[in-house]
């Protein structure tokens, strides 16, 4: 059974080299794709919701040939593996999500999203960039791990204005998916940053306590680029958590 890898906001499938590497080099079957507007995907009309995300997987699934997968999903990532789920149970062996979030925006956040756009489209990508990556690594990353803050930054300038501005507005209008999380009945893993402030350990334990026999770890020295920030951590329970359920050969 195939591993496919959704990536977060605003980035692209290039926030898992390490773990692609980790991955196959333990024999699994890995996808990992960029979100329509990021990385080498088509932007489009910029016009993007979680639902046409949520498609996109679908079809991409459906491409491959692919009936059933284990999907991991990242912040943003994790938003449309959250909605995928609940909208086609049956495409799921198991469930991943790290540093990410049940629950819908708040009108706080939804303001928060609206000033982002508002930023990018005066002064352009670079200066978003700069204050989100702040936001997104623990402080002292900046010094102890300056690869993948220049990595993230890179890959963040790589994309369009009209690809970045669309996800936010995505995210805006997402659904709350937390009355779902009791349905889910495959195997699930939490991972998220100790240090996370946009979706925080506290934010990962309501989605732990409600999915049923979830097993949930909390990533040392990291904030919410967890799997970058402390790859070895994060790909260890991510391989152990696969290799418990036996999928190579599936």
């Amino acid at each position: 059974m195939p591993v496919l890898l959704i990536h977060g906001f605003p980035f692209s499938s290039e926030m898992w080299k390490a773990q692609v590497a980790a991955l196959q080099e333990n024999g699994f079957y890995v996808i990992d794709y960029d979100l329509r507007g990021h990385g080498q995907s088509g932007i489009g009309d910029g016009q993007y919701t979680v639902e046409l995300f949520v498609d996109d997987l679908m079809a991409l699934l459906d491409h491959l040939g692919i009936t059933k997968a284990v999907v991991c999903g990242f912040s943003m990532g994790g938003y449309v593996a959250l909605r995928a789920i609940e909208r086609n149970p049956e495409r799921f062996g198991a469930l991943i999500l790290c540093d990410t979030t049940s629950s819908a925006d708040s009108n706080e956040a939804k303001i928060k999203r609206a000033a982002s756009i508002k930023l990018i489209k005066k002064d352009g990508v670079r200066s978003f960039a700069e204050g989100f990556l702040k936001a997104v690594f623990y402080e002292q990353s900046f010094s102890t791990k300056q690869n993948a803050v220049e990595s993230v930054r890179k890959i963040i300038l790589s994309n369009s204005i009209t690809g970045i501005c669309g996800a936010l507005l995505a995210m805006a209008s997402r659904t709350d998916t937390t009355e779902a999380l009791s349905k889910i009945s495959v195997p699930t893993l939490v991972l998220v940053g100790e240090y996370d402030t946009i979706t925080p350990p506290a934010a990962a334990k309501a989605m732990h306590d409600r999915i049923q026999n979830s097993k949930m770890h909390i990533i040392a020295n990291a904030a919410h680029m967890s799997s970058m920030e402390n790859p070895n951590e994060f790909n260890e329970h991510f391989i152990k958590f696969l290799k418990n359920l036996n999928i190579l050969t599936d």
